[in-house]
């Protein structure tokens, strides 16, 4: 089965992570989710399956910060997926998905459990 990063092209973790995927042999596909948006449904599927959209969103970013207060209190499903359509660079990243399994961000041990190598 072959993995799939969701990313951006000139992010470091992203380098990182198709670097160790490269590195080890595992075959993988890396989509630019700027370039190749992801669909409501898949983002809303990503935040359940990670435990929330906290999960899925990186608070820590530039772009958060700059967000106007009241964006950075969604509500409901629909409100979060459209601040994401808007502000890709929100989603933590990588995103890996591997068949059901996802995850999200890169370090050598995790990746070294998750894909036994």
């Amino acid at each position: 089965m072959t993995i799939t990063l969701y990313g951006l092209p000139n992010c470091d973790t992203c380098k990182k992570a198709r670097n160790w995927l490269g590195r080890f042999d595992v075959a993988h596909e890396f989509i630019d989710y700027r370039a190749n948006p992801v669909p409501a449904a898949t983002l809303k599927a990503w935040a359940e399956q990670l435990g929330g959209w906290e999960k899925l969103v990186n608070k820590a970013s530039t772009t958060w910060r700059t967000l106007l207060p009241q964006r950075k209190d969604p509500r409901t499903d629909p409100e979060w997926t459209l601040l994401l359509k808007e502000y890709p660079a929100l989603i933590k990243r990588p995103v890996v998905v591997d068949g059901d399994t996802v995850s999200v961000g890169f370090s050598d041990n995790a990746f070294k459990k998750r894909f036994a190598k």
